[in-house]
């Protein structure tokens, strides 16, 4: 019997791909924009809503990214940073979510006078101040950094040496993302390897905006994860009844078990598909690939976890069993210490057995 929403709600869940600055509560931008003195996209907290979902359904993904101007340019001070990174546990929290990974790009928060490092520290105290009140709450979550590399804009030797400075400090690896088509990971190569040779991870936004030759990009600069991968179903061939071929990269990314951080509805925002329903999630699903869910934007897609799970679930029939599944398997494609591994798996799995 397929899950239903309340329990979908209640169930653990691990989000390995949720942008800190797509997530902004609504009100947050609302207070932020007064305090700084600049003109919110809204009157009210609900129009602000209205206006991130509204600018962000638009189809295209160049367009639903001129959102992030809004969010990036409140986000350029310690005390925002630290008030939007303590609000994220605090809402990952109440989603039951019991690990995540927040990824963001410092690169775009010095405007306001701020290294890169100073941003990463404020980020940490905010996230550091959310798990601590959380904890005491008795709702604990695990929540650790992905520091994001924008592919438009030229390799930072700085940014490289902030990664691996802040690794086990909070960070646990790095992220490529930004324009997809035109931006290969390539040049990227240099900072994948030294994070990697750190002891770090590696996860890069590919098959969202572009295609196979993206994915396989991805696959060649060393990413242990990738960031949507939806588009992988060009690669699958179906000929009815359940049966799959599986083409070539499709191959490789099942036998390496990397996981492909699924995000349905900014999917259908951006233009990849008419509804969830319609989503390349059955396919891969159905082809045993490692699927995980997860929000992209909160904020622009106004969608949650557990939303986007209970819309999953309800597109593919799951059951139980399958929500576990897919905790287990993020669990295990997460960057986090084994350690850590074990707790939230410990976690995954008592949560299910008290369903």
């Amino acid at each position: 019997m397929p899950v239903s929403p309340d329990l979908v709600r209640l169930s653990p869940k691990v989000v390995l791909h949720d942008h800190l600055d797509g997530g902004l509560r609504p009100a947050t931008v609302l207070e932020l924009s007064r305090e700084q003195g600049v003109t919110a996209p809204g009157a009210t907290a609900e129009e602000v809503a209205d206006w991130f979902f509204e600018t962000a359904d638009s189809g295209s993904l160049p367009k639903y990214l001129e959102t992030f101007d809004v969010t990036v340019g409140l986000m350029q001070t310690p005390e925002a940073l630290r008030r939007v990174a303590r609000e994220y546990v605090e809402d990952m929290a109440s989603d039951h979510v019991v690990y995540a990974e927040t990824r963001w790009a410092p690169q775009q928060h010095t405007a306001g006078g701020l290294s890169m490092g100073e941003a990463v520290d404020a980020v940490q105290a905010g996230l550091d101040e959310g798990m601590a009140e959380v904890a005491e709450l008795g709702r604990p979550v695990v929540i650790k950094q992905l520091l994001t590399a924008m592919r438009q804009l030229d390799p930072d030797p700085d940014f490289a040496e902030l990664v691996t400075h802040r690794l086990r400090r909070g960070v646990v690896g790095v992220d490529l993302a930004g324009p997809e088509a035109g931006f290969g990971p390539e040049r990227f190569l240099d900072l994948f390897d030294d994070v990697a040779d750190a002891g770090g991870h590696v996860t890069i936004h590919a098959g969202e905006g572009d295609g196979l030759e993206s994915i396989r990009a991805a696959l060649n600069c060393g990413a242990e994860r990738l960031g949507h991968g939806v588009r992988l179903v060009e690669d699958i061939t179906s000929y009815g009844a359940g049966v799959l071929q599986l083409g070539e990269v499709t191959a490789e990314v099942l036998q390496a078990a990397i996981a492909l951080e699924v995000c349905p509805s900014s999917n259908v925002q951006t233009g990849l598909c008419n509804d969830v329903r319609t989503h390349p999630v059955a396919v891969l699903w159905q082809a045993g690939l490692p699927v995980t869910i997860s929000p992209d934007n909160r904020l622009m897609s106004r969608t949650s976890a557990t939303r986007e799970s209970t819309l999953t679930a309800d597109a593919l029939g799951w059951e139980v069993e399958d929500l576990h599944h897919v905790a287990v398997t993020a669990a295990d494609a997460a960057f986090c210490d084994e350690k850590t591994r074990e707790i939230v798996r410990e976690r995954v799995d008592e949560g299910f057995a008290a369903l």
